[in-house]
């Protein structure tokens, strides 16, 4: 049976609060390392986030700001507002592919599969 989606082994409230930490940081950081199904499911949310940041409207900021947690990205604005001013226009001629996932090798402790998730 195919949801569409991964439930990397949570419920639906735990994967969607997991899911607004890992997007939120890769956004202020714009590069972090996860498991490769959690880079995998992050990978579609990012691309959303960004083709959300293109549109640059009102309705399409109060979009994002329902996912993206409210951090500072660095002293002066938010992880949203970074997303908007930032990394948004870097990619206004692309049309898609603004994440990618590079396989790493594998956890020391359980042998999970690691990768890094990184904004092209």
């Amino acid at each position: 049976m195919s949801l569409g989606y991964r439930r990397l082994g949570r419920n639906s409230a735990q994967r969607k609060a997991l899911l607004r930490d890992l997007i939120t940081d890769l956004i202020i950081n714009e590069r972090i390392e996860t498991t490769l199904y959690k880079a995998k499911e992050l990978q579609r949310l990012a691309d959303k986030m960004v083709t959300l940041g293109k549109k640059g409207t009102l309705a399409a900021r109060c979009q994002a700001a329902e996912l993206v947690r409210f951090e500072m990205a660095n002293e002066k604005e938010y992880a949203v507002q970074k997303l908007f001013s930032e990394i948004a226009p870097k990619y206004q001629d692309r049309k898609g592919g603004y994440t990618r996932v590079l396989k790493t090798g594998p956890r020391r402790g359980d042998s999970a599969s690691m990768a890094i998730i990184e904004f092209v």
